[in-house]
């Protein structure tokens, strides 16, 4: 097969969103089929017209502008099997010079429940259609979920995270190397009397032809059944990965504790709620924003200034851009963790922040690290 395109191999990495459980590109692409394919469905069956693979067809790929043929329809029920009812019908109005009314035609049948009904009829509506576009999500990170705990597994030493407390996939997980879904069988038209290998022609037609067809056609049922028979079957295995030059010599006791240790902590990476993740981060800045801060306090030549100054001031000084809003949340959290530095006190109708411009910076330094080592304790 083709090599995929970089956008779609490094989508993950190309993400500009929180680190989290996203999606590889082609499962994306698949659930964006989903919703389009679920909201054209929707709206022929609401007007109780037969929906057939054709309608839909055509539909998906006028919004998508991609490709979009029975195997996706296969995949979708691979990952959402309670979503659509598929029959073979035939005699279904077509008004097409292609297909013709008499020929056998993939149908479509949304699945819904007894109370969803309107006159008397089931109907898809756009609370239920949201519904399904929700679990049909839910169940592609239960896909890759699956791939990421065989791959945690394959570790040295394997980890174990339960998925309810998983919050972001391993960082040596590729989540674009997840393999495609594999579509499931779709119901096939009656094959009536129609030959389709010359087995089956030889044994029909036998001692209706000539000898010299019949031996073709022994012929190429032989190579046929051959190269079905003799097909390679590639193991999926992977081979023991071997120790690396480098740690030659190295003590196997030392190399368990260091990984085991990595282990640990990957863990506790993994695990770490969305909240957790944000303060981390704030304590990262707070280093870098205690200088500041102090050089704002020097500048003015004030003990004390309203809480609305020092947020503009030092959103003006700071060499990332923030909100003052977020700037606020900075300093409530230098009160927070040192508060015989900082402090915050609210005053009739203002809120005043005010600092000890005589401690030693240094000090202060070492206190942020070491709040900042026991937030990221597991």
């Amino acid at each position: 097969s083709e090599k995929a395109p970089a956008y779609q191999r490094f989508h993950a990495l190309a993400q500009d969103v929180p680190p989290g459980l996203t999606l590889p590109y082609k499962f994306k692409v698949l659930a964006e089929m989903f919703r389009s394919m679920d909201a054209i469905v929707g709206m022929l069956f609401n007007r109780s017209e037969t929906v057939t693979f054709a309608k839909v067809k055509q539909g998906v790929q006028d919004v998508m502008r991609k490709q979009f043929e029975e195997r996706h329809v296969g995949q979708i029920k691979a990952v959402y099997p309670a979503s659509y009812r598929l029959r073979q019908e035939k005699n279904i109005p077509t008004f097409s010079s292609s297909i013709k009314k008499s020929d056998y035609q993939l149908t479509l049948e949304p699945v819904l429940g007894e109370e969803e009904r309107m006159d008397g009829r089931p109907h898809l509506s756009a609370s239920r259609l949201l519904e399904r576009r929700k679990e049909f999500n839910h169940n592609l990170v239960g896909i890759v979920k699956q791939h990421h705990k065989a791959f945690m597994a394959s570790l040295n030493p394997p980890m174990v995270v339960p998925d309810d407390k998983l919050m972001r996939w391993h960082p040596r997980f590729n989540v674009d190397e997840v393999p495609d879904i594999t579509p499931a069988e779709l119901p096939r038209p009656p094959r009536g009397d129609r030959l389709t290998t010359a087995q089956e022609v030889l044994t029909t037609a036998r001692g209706m032809m000539t000898p010299k067809m019949e031996k073709a056609l022994a012929n190429m049922a032989l190579k046929t059944a051959g190269a079905s028979v003799g097909e390679p079957v590639v193991s999926s295995a992977a081979s023991p990965a071997s120790t690396s030059s480098a740690l030659r010599g190295v003590s196997q006791a030392l190399l368990a504790r260091v990984r085991a240790k990595e282990a640990q902590k990957m863990q506790a990476l993994m695990t770490r709620a969305p909240q957790q993740e944000e303060r981390l981060a704030m304590l990262g800045r707070l280093p870098a924003m205690a200088r500041v801060l102090r050089n704002v306090f020097v500048a003015e030549k004030k003990q004390a200034l309203t809480l609305e100054v020092a947020c503009a001031r030092m959103t003006d000084s700071y060499d990332t851009q923030m909100s003052a809003g977020d700037m606020e949340k900075h300093l409530r959290l230098f009160a927070e963790l040192l508060p015989d530095w900082v402090s915050v006190h609210a005053i009739r109708t203002d809120t005043y922040i005010k600092l000890d411009k005589g401690k030693d910076l240094g000090l202060v330094a070492e206190q942020l690290a070491r709040a900042a080592k026991e937030a990221e304790a597991p």
